[in-house]
């Protein structure tokens, strides 16, 4: 199934939500990092039980690394981006790590800009200012989202 965006056409506007595709909860990814360790340590201890006592703090260096990995995964794991079309007014929001970035504009001086590039971002720009968004949506999906916004930022105009 291609991954989709949540829209919803709301009575004062519309509003876009694009998220990472996580597979795991913030639990199960936790309930990985206790298998993995949990394995890795009774191997150690296996090896250390048989003479090769220098395999535990590899073991550890390893869980560490691994802590470490899930860590930064689980940091952007809730990252988004809304995009909300108000009646005179677009509002863009993007979370990532925890950090948030919003941009505010009045409506008829937005423009949408993609081109169809591989990778590109779609573009929001007015008055001065621009927001990349697409971040979370596959590069075959980003014209269809492009075309969705640019359609209700017409609406403005006409």
């Amino acid at each position: 199934m291609p991954y989709r965006w949540i829209h919803a056409a709301e009575p004062g506007g519309q509003q876009w939500l694009l998220r990472r595709n996580c597979a795991l909860t913030p639990g199960q990814l936790a309930g990985c990092f206790v298998a993995v360790g949990v394995v890795s340590l009774l191997i150690a201890i296996a090896f250390a039980w048989l003479g090769a006592w220098l395999v535990i703090p590899f073991a550890g260096i390893e869980l560490l690394a691994l802590g470490v990995a899930f860590l930064v995964h689980a940091r952007h794991a809730g990252d988004y981006e809304r995009i909300v079309v108000r009646a005179d007014r677009l509002i863009v929001e993007r979370v990532s790590g925890g950090n948030l970035a919003q941009m505010e504009c009045q409506g008829p001086w937005i423009r949408v800009e993609y081109g169809g590039a591989r990778r590109e971002l779609i573009r929001l720009v007015a008055a001065g200012r621009e927001m990349s968004v697409g971040r979370f949506v596959p590069d075959d999906g980003r014209s269809q989202l492009a075309r969705e916004l640019r359609a209700s930022v017409a609406g403005w105009r006409g």
